[in-house]
């Protein structure tokens, strides 16, 4: 049933056909996305990755051709001949549906089995079923017009950093392992047994010498690989958007980025965005929003009540006083019609996160709650006042740890947000958020850790003031958002040898160690650095809004699943002995029995 091609050339994709085409004869190729056999006469969608278009096969037809054609079924290849002309019914639902081509000469080039599923943009397979057979998936005209945008994307990036100065500088893919934040991927030698090469969490190092060496603008579309656990908008191998400049201060970055995306969503979305973009420090965002990727696109802010709650004798909240934290309160409008089935959730919610529990009144002209007894009417009439609230309006409350409480009223924001549809889903709200925290304390190991790495510069004010504590610091680092996503992270980098001893010494980092690790680097450093400054956006993430999706696995050709497995390819997998032999490594015994939850 398989047939040549030969002597047929396509004429174009078959959703490129005009009005200028009708009765002219055409050559045509894809796969056929439905076959309808009328008896006398026999219907056939031809699909390529520009659209569909109606084949015609009818009693005019020879009655070899109306057999063969009656022979074609979903996802065979076809070559076609024919004439364009209009259809008697047109189908307006159909990019092509004013016209079909009436068929003289039809061509199997490829049978096809029976698909696992249908090829179509609603077919409801499990995705893991998808995902083994991703090069069918890939077919349905949602995933190519996704890649296709993606394409479009990166091609638009390149272009718009090109045309300002940017160097594209590809770096390398082994590199020395300094693990900082994720775990490396590790990478054998087999002329040095025993010694690894690291697959780069991102360029970092490289970019900053790459500024050493003078390239001053550098930009390259890098894959970055990161062994940690994966979400809905993470990948163990991800593309991201990577910058650097010399001699460029904070607001030339925000500057250039605003300007880059308002010019990519204009192309891409024909949407405006509006510039500048809002700033937030970190602080605020955390306190307004309980995130520091804040969605801007509801209001319900995080409110703190310590001050109204100061004399209440209510332990909950006491205790939370006492102890130094907080009272954070979230009023939800139109939440008190919540059930009590419902609000049982939300406080079980609460304490997956961390929560010791929830505390929840629904304001209405007799109240209801968990805690009535302690907030009586004139309480809440008080705080509704102070809090601008309203009859029926359902408020929760949660007192622990300031950050702690912050980090769940931020989820529960979120979580109520989109059950009441409070999120303004057509409105894009980019912001900066700026001004980290430089350090965390790392309970485990008891000693301070660089929050975003250890090559980003403190603020000034901070550096300089000797009595404060580091854990106090702010860093010049910033986060670029958008509707919930951190698309972009960065800083002004260290071009301080003494600065950068000093933050290597405060994370516990002995010269020797920092040398080891970094010595490279520290070396390049005695040879005259520009300040220089960077950021890296998500290109998956990126792309991922642009296309209206809620998973990166949607944008990326062959994507792995929750535990990193590719299941197209059924990979991890073992590899023959003598490979590992050839390397000098051994397998743990009992290591390949155990499975990966």
């Amino acid at each position: 049933m398989q047939e040549s091609m030969q002597g047929m050339k396509r004429s174009k994709r078959v959703a490129e056909v005009t009005q200028a085409d009708v009765d002219t004869e055409l050559c045509l190729m894809g796969w056929c996305h439905q076959q309808r056999d009328l008896g006398k006469i026999v219907f056939m969608t031809l699909r390529d990755r520009s659209g569909e278009l109606q084949l015609v096969v009818d009693e005019e037809s020879p009655e070899e051709l109306l057999a063969k054609a009656q022979k074609v079924r979903s996802e065979y290849v076809l070559a076609v001949r024919g004439k364009l002309r209009m259809r008697k019914d047109p189908n307006p639902g159909m990019e092509t549906g004013a016209w079909e081509l009436h068929v003289s000469e039809l061509r199997i080039l490829s049978p096809s089995k029976t698909p696992p599923f249908y090829i179509e943009d609603e077919d409801q397979a499990r995705e893991s079923l998808r995902l083994e057979y991703r090069y069918l998936d890939l077919r349905r005209p949602v995933m190519q017009k996704n890649l296709m945008l993606r394409s479009k994307a990166t091609l638009f990036t390149r272009n718009w950093f090109a045309e300002r100065g940017f160097i594209d500088v590809e770096t390398p893919t082994f590199i020395k392992s300094t693990p900082e934040g994720a775990r490396d991927y590790l990478v054998p030698s087999r002329v040095f047994p025993g010694k690894f090469f690291a697959l780069p969490q991102s360029p970092q190092i490289l970019k900053q010498l790459l500024m050493v060496a003078g390239f001053d603008r550098y930009m390259q579309i890098a894959r970055c690989y990161r062994d940690e656990d994966l979400r809905a908008d993470r990948q163990p191998e991800f593309t991201q958007l990577d910058l650097e400049l010399s001699f460029a201060s904070e607001e030339e970055i925000f500057d250039l980025l605003e300007h880059y995306m308002h010019d990519l969503f204009q192309e891409i979305l024909g949407v405006e965005l509006d510039l500048p973009f809002q700033r937030l420090s970190w602080d605020e965002a955390m306190c307004r929003f309980g995130s520091d990727k804040p969605d801007m696109r509801m209001g319900m802010e995080i409110q703190n009540i310590n001050e109204q709650v100061k004399d209440l004798d209510f332990q909950v909240f006491r205790s939370a006083l006492d102890a130094g934290g907080m009272v954070g309160c979230l009023v939800v409008p139109g939440g008190a019609s919540f059930k009590r089935r419902r609000l049982d959730e939300l406080t079980d919610f609460a304490r997956s996160r961390g929560a010791k529990g929830l505390v929840w009144m629904a304001y209405e002209d007799k109240l209801r709650g968990s805690a009535t007894k302690f907030l009586g009417q004139d309480f809440m009439d008080k705080l509704a006042q102070d809090l601008d609230a309203n009859k029926g309006d359902l408020f929760l409350f949660i007192a622990d740890e300031k950050y702690k409480a912050l980090d769940i009223l931020g989820r529960l924001r979120l979580e109520v947000g989109q059950e009441l549809d409070l999120i303004d889903k057509k409105a894009w709200r980019p912001l900066w958020v700026v001004h980290f925290p430089m350090f965390e304390y790392d309970e485990e190991n008891q000693r301070l850790i660089a929050a975003h790495h250890p090559f980003t510069q403190p603020l000034a004010e901070d550096y300089a003031d000797e009595s404060k504590d580091p854990l106090d610091w702010r860093a010049n680092a910033y986060d670029l958002v958008l509707n919930g996503y951190e698309l972009g992270s960065g800083s002004l980098r260290i071009f301080d040898q003494e600065m950068q001893n000093k933050i290597f010494s405060l994370i516990g980092m002995s010269e020797e160690e920092a040398h080891e690790r970094f010595g490279f680097l520290l070396k390049a450093f005695d040879y005259g650095v520009p300040p220089h400054a960077g950021i890296a956006l998500g290109l998956d993430r990126l792309v991922m809004l642009l296309c209206g999706c809620d998973n990166i696995r949607e944008v990326i050709a062959f994507p792995k699943v929750q535990n990193s497995t590719d299941l197209m390819m059924s990979c991890p997998d073992y590899v023959d002995p003598q490979q590992l032999e050839e390397l000098g490594i051994a397998i743990k015994p009992g290591a390949q029995n155990s499975e990966s939850e």
